[in-house]
């Protein structure tokens, strides 16, 4: 009775359900535990060495990583009815907001483990050592000429180191200037220093007309107030020839990442983001998907267009 008692007293805290919730789904490191439920990672780590304690969770060591799963004998052992009870729980609370958070976030894990050699354990046969999207995507970058550039929206940085690499300059515009603060932190530790930081709404960027060769609005669209707007500064800022690259969600349904992530907008249509590059004078506007996964509320845009210049203009209306 104690030992019964003393089970169902760990399994009455939610972060321990959602934990198991997810790790009856594949295996975890703490890392990638704490991405996915957004706690903290020493609480991740004490959770799930109670539920190591009790049997119900077990670790595995691979090239430098811990890994979490189920035990494979918690399912069995006299726990068969809990097992069938807690199953039961999962699936009846599939739509509830915080755990499609999780199996959201969840997803993105997945699709990076599979993107990326050193965290992956999937298919043998892919498993090639160096083979990395990030790898490509310098790759590719080698090939640009040395462009100005504009990361709108830049968040922490990340894309903006990125593109530094290959860019002649970047500036990167944010409206938080405690997330530009660990930007430039970043910078610093990298030893970039072609990125000129600036503090700005996107609707209202600090850059004067013409000034880079490409303007990118990554994951930020949808965190903008007038979206259109944002759109159609992007392209004020560009030169007559360069481009506006746009990475944002397809229109989905998961109102959670309005209180956790500070989304404005639950994502596009393609319609919806022809329209605005359009509206913003750029031609040659395209727009696909850029990432889908299965089972993945979220699915990536891609959407480009070229501002074209003023012979260009005047040629179309006089037609």
């Amino acid at each position: 009775m104690q030992q019964t008692s003393a089970l169902f007293r760990l399994l009455s805290d939610s972060t321990r359900l959602r934990l198991l919730r997810v790790l009856a789904k594949d295996r975890f490191n703490v890392t990638e535990l704490t991405g996915i439920l957004g706690v903290a990672q020493s609480n991740v780590s004490r959770h799930l060495g109670l539920l190591k304690d009790a049997g119900l969770v077990t670790e595995e060591r691979e090239a430098g990583y811990v890994y979490y799963r189920v035990a494979e004998d918690a399912r069995s052992n006299g726990r068969g009815p809990l097992w069938a009870l807690l199953d039961t729980h999962f699936e009846s609370a599939a739509a509830d907001r915080t755990v499609r958070a999780d199996d959201a976030r969840t997803q993105e894990v997945l699709r990076l483990r599979k993107e990326n050699f050193e965290t992956t354990h999937g298919d043998p046969r892919q498993l090639v050592p160096g083979r990395s999207w990030a790898a490509w995507s310098r790759a590719l970058g080698m090939l640009l000429p040395p462009l100005k550039v504009a990361d709108l929206g830049c968040g922490e940085g990340y894309l903006t180191m990125e593109a530094a690499r290959w860019a002649a300059r970047v500036i990167a515009v944010d409206r938080s200037e405690a997330v530009l603060r660990r930007a430039r932190g970043l910078a610093e530790r990298r030893r970039i220093g072609n990125v000129t930081w600036k503090r700005g709404e996107l609707e209202h960027l600090p850059i004067a007309d013409e000034q880079v060769d490409v303007a990118m609005l990554s994951q930020a669209l949808h965190h903008a107030e007038q979206p259109a707007r944002a759109v159609a500064e992007a392209a004020r800022i560009t030169v007559a020839g360069g481009r506006v690259l746009v990475l944002d969600l397809r229109t989905h349904e998961e109102t959670w990442v309005h209180h956790k992530l500070g989304d404005r907008v639950l994502g596009f249509s393609d319609a919806e983001l022809k329209r605005m590059l359009t509206s913003a004078g750029l031609r040659d506007v395209r727009v696909g998907v850029g990432a889908r996964r299965t089972g993945d509320p979220f699915t990536v845009l891609l959407a480009s267009g070229t501002k074209p210049n003023a012979t260009t203009k005047t040629r179309r209306h006089e037609d």
